[in-house]
């Protein structure tokens, strides 16, 4: 017999009217995502198209991408050192859902974000926009309206944010399946997750209409699944996170040696030089977030040889780990799936045997597996990339064993906040 004591599910008369602001933050989240998008891609077309024809170079001319990283590090350690807000926490240490920040802090937050974007900085932007969107809509509602609390806000913008970042409300849903589940109160599971697929949704199709990039391609489908196939992708996703276990073991040690340097400016000016070397190293497919590097790869997979695959996986993995040490704002599952997607790539390279779609959308489940410690987005996002309706039910098989080794290995995030304190 139910008990007594839970709460009963929400009408449907409010659900309606709570799906109003649900709604109006989903659009207002993807807005704000796509301005980010639009400015940081315009300034890094600037820095990286334009500017280079002045001086006889191209963007991937050494001293350019050596220049351009080391004084990318220096405008972003001047914002975390003077501008009012010090551009909000080291992203190394939070998380992709976290407290909102003050208003005061979201302008320097932004501006360090465009900085890193455009400059070539191997971080993506999820951290930070779904932060600036989550601390926009909770000053908004607490100024209009005090009928959806602060807490039911967060969700919203930030499963808005991630609707509008990969493109489908069906990531959101996954995403907060676990804490909705865990969630006091009682309820039908879709009466809780009613609101947040409403904000993502609206989030995701308002990302559309405004021309956003897509997550998802079209790769050769597998065909005829066997047993076999199963083992080579657990193969392939546990190096892809043991990879993402390095790159997590690394990172506090990465963090301690930039932040010894105490001062922000030293602090991501040392990293703007550290990166300059591995994108002479790498080159410009090894540069920025790596979401239009990633379709790149999957578009002309034939284009690159398993040394410049591994050349390419090695050298971003350690971009990765060093501009979040290195005071950087940004996010980590952008580059992990450029990582998982070189390394999927690298196994078919090595084993043609592995059907190419299994072998990318293990390699991306791996690292982002171990990036955000949920299988919901490992899952998602390999399946996504690949758009190989068979890969799924396989990819929920792979990620038990995977998952088992993940959950005993260090996250890839900062636990004890070793920050500079800025200057004053």
């Amino acid at each position: 017999m139910p008990s007594t004591s839970a709460a009963a599910s929400p009408s449907v008369k409010s659900l309606l009217i709570m799906s109003v602001p649900a709604v109006l933050i989903g659009v207002a989240s993807a807005v704000m995502l796509w301005l980010l998008d639009t400015v940081s891609g315009w300034l890094q077309d600037v820095l990286w198209t334009t500017m280079p024809a002045w001086f006889g170079a191209t963007e991937a001319t050494p001293w350019w991408i050596f220049t351009v990283l080391t004084l990318t590090g220096l405008l972003v350690g001047v914002v975390v050192w003077l501008v009012p807000g010090h551009a909000g926490p080291d992203s190394a240490t939070t998380s992709l859902v976290d407290a909102p920040p003050p208003l005061t802090t979201l302008p320097s937050i932004l501006l360090a974000v465009v900085i890193g974007l455009a400059g070539g900085v191997s971080l993506g932007p999820e951290n930070p926009i779904i932060a600036v969107n989550a601390g926009i809509a909770v000053a908004a509602m607490a100024r209009f309206s005090t009928a959806v609390p602060p807490t039911l806000v967060v969700m919203l913008a930030s499963s808005a944010t991630i609707g509008a970042l990969f493109g489908t409300p069906v990531a959101a849903a996954l995403v907060f399946t676990g804490a909705v589940a865990a969630a006091k109160g009682g309820g039908e599971l879709w009466d809780k997750l009613f609101l947040p697929v409403a904000a993502a949704g609206a989030g995701a199709v308002t990302m559309h209409l405004l021309g956003g990039s897509s997550i998802s391609f079209q790769m050769t489908p597998i065909g005829q699944a066997d047993g076999l196939m199963l083992l080579e992708g657990v193969l392939v996703a546990a190096v892809s996170a043991a990879v993402g276990i390095a790159a997590a073991w690394a990172l506090p040690l990465a963090h301690r040696l930039f932040h010894a340097l105490r001062h922000p400016v030293l602090i991501s000016f040392a990293g703007g030089v550290v990166l300059g070397v591995l994108g002479i190293v790498g080159g410009p497919m090894t540069l920025f977030k790596g979401l239009d590097q990633t379709a790149m790869l999957i578009t002309d997979p034939g284009d690159y040889t398993a040394g410049q695959l591994a050349l390419f996986a090695g050298v971003k993995v350690v971009a990765l780990v060093v501009a979040a040490a290195a005071g950087f704002r940004g996010g980590r599952i952008f580059p992990a799936v450029f990582v998982g997607v070189a390394l999927g790539l690298l196994a078919h390279a090595l084993l043609p045997g592995i059907p190419i779609s299994l072998a990318v959308a293990c390699g991306t489940l791996g690292i982002v597996l171990v990036a955000t410690r949920d299988g919901w987005i490992a899952i998602f996002v390999g399946a996504a990339l690949v758009s190989d309706p068979i890969v799924l039910p396989m990819l929920c098989l792979i990620v038990l064993p995977i998952w088992l080794v993940v959950m005993k290995a260090p996250e890839l995030i900062v636990t004890k906040r070793a920050v500079a304190t800025p200057a004053t």
